[in-house]
């Protein structure tokens, strides 16, 4: 091969390879991340009821809901989370440090204000939004690290 010949080749842009015919990637969408996250989904509302249903016992039902409102609102930043996390793996996209940042600082910040601000409208009763919060944030991490660490474990 010729120096010219090996200049052009390595000049050419290299052509993607030939797809197959089947089924297009897979899309990020609320209902994939709600499908995915069924059994956290399935826990959180499992520990709303029993929030209503143990601390209503004392009659104090306004407690009662701020904790399974906490939860309610764990959840939803639960799926909030691993839908920025399908979209992003699913666009094919490497995201930078900076979007990741910004993306769990606006998630954060809009979680804090609401939880803060019911803790304080809602105030003592209001606590019970960030006693939910945290309770449901112990669980998920518990349900999220449980598989890892059996694959981990496997061989």
């Amino acid at each position: 091969m010729t120096a010219t010949e090996m200049s052009t080749e390595m000049s050419t842009p290299m052509s993607e390879p030939a797809r197959e015919p089947g089924p297009s990637p897979a899309r990020a969408s609320v209902w994939r991340v709600v499908k995915d996250q069924r059994k956290v989904g399935l826990v959180a509302l499992a520990l709303m009821v029993a929030s209503l249903w143990i601390v209503a016992q004392v009659d104090t039902w306004l407690l009662a809901g701020c904790i399974a409102g906490g939860v309610l609102l764990g959840l939803v930043n639960h799926l909030a989370t691993e839908y920025w996390l399908l979209k992003t793996i699913t666009s094919g996209e490497q995201p930078t440090r900076r979007q990741m940042i910004v993306a769990t600082i606006v998630r954060l910040t809009f979680l804090t204000v609401v939880a803060i601000a019911a803790a304080v409208i809602l105030w003592p009763d209001g606590i019970g939004l960030l006693l939910g919060l945290a309770i449901f944030r112990l669980i998920a991490l518990v349900m999220t690290t449980l598989p890892l660490l059996k694959e981990l474990k496997n061989p």
